[in-house]
């Protein structure tokens, strides 16, 4: 189930990212070459002047076909008990209960604004269903474009990052494999988006974030296995990485 090259027709893939940055972050791979970069997330919940910055410095990516859909985020990003995680239709089960309320409502907001920028897609590559290093909105949105996968019937593909925080709840997502490509990273452009996010004072991850050689790729569907014994990039150690990098296994 391995083949190497991007999933890449540029006219009908799709890159959809939850936050501004997480283009450079996650997916350099396919940055410049995807026809279609989708950003769901716009407005921190009290970001104040700062979502004025985030807005401008997507506005400036040097990116062909980027859409900004600016829902604003429903601020759970530590409202999740890792240690008993739990999947829902929405994406992940979330403690806070106002937190809740927003995060549910963003879900059908995603899957209407995302309908028709994926409609005619024969690729869509998303977050995978761990949140890579354990976002709850990165999760919320694989699940959404998972369900848009089965009424629109695109490949769905995800990151193979992966960090100690979310590798129990990788361990026990239900979502399953068909499919692993290995792609070159864009270290080069990845870096250049992240000078632009600093200029703009919204860049969101470690300076010292290092870019390892490739991406791997999965392609999502019910017929495949499961993440067990997969190894991962380990996100929050790759500034750290001297050769060959850092791997998590998963389970």
């Amino acid at each position: 189930m391995t083949s190497c090259g991007p999933p890449v027709r540029a006219e009908t893939t799709a890159l959809v990212v939850a936050h501004p940055d997480d283009e450079a972050l996650w997916f350099s791979g396919l940055l410049g070459e995807a026809g279609r970069v989708v950003i769901c997330f716009g407005d921190q919940l009290g970001g104040g002047a700062k979502n004025a910055r985030r807005a401008q410095a997507v506005a400036a990516l040097p990116l062909a076909g980027v859409v900004n859909l600016a829902i604003p985020e429903s601020g759970v990003r530590l409202s999740v008990d890792w240690a008993r995680a739990r999947e829902t239709a929405f994406g992940m089960e979330i403690a806070d209960v106002a937190g809740r309320a927003r995060y549910e409502a963003n879900f059908a907001r995603l899957k209407a604004a995302l309908r028709p920028w994926l409609a005619g897609m024969a690729d869509v590559v998303s977050h995978n269903p761990w949140g890579e290093y354990g976002h709850p909105e990165h999760v919320q949105l694989y699940r959404a474009v998972s369900d848009l996968r089965a009424e629109l019937g695109f490949a769905h593909w995800c990151t193979g990052y992966g960090a100690p925080l979310s590798q129990g709840f990788a361990a026990r997502a239900a979502a399953r494999w068909v499919g692993r490509r290995v792609v070159p990273t864009n270290a080069r452009l990845a870096r250049r988006l992240e000078w632009l996010y600093m200029r703009h004072r919204v860049w969101t991850w470690p300076v010292l974030h290092r870019w390892p050689d490739s991406e791997t790729l999965y392609e999502l569907g019910e017929a495949g296995q499961g993440f067990g014994g997969e190894a991962l990039w380990d996100c929050t150690r790759l500034r750290l990485w001297r050769t060959g990098g850092a791997r998590l296994r998963v389970g």
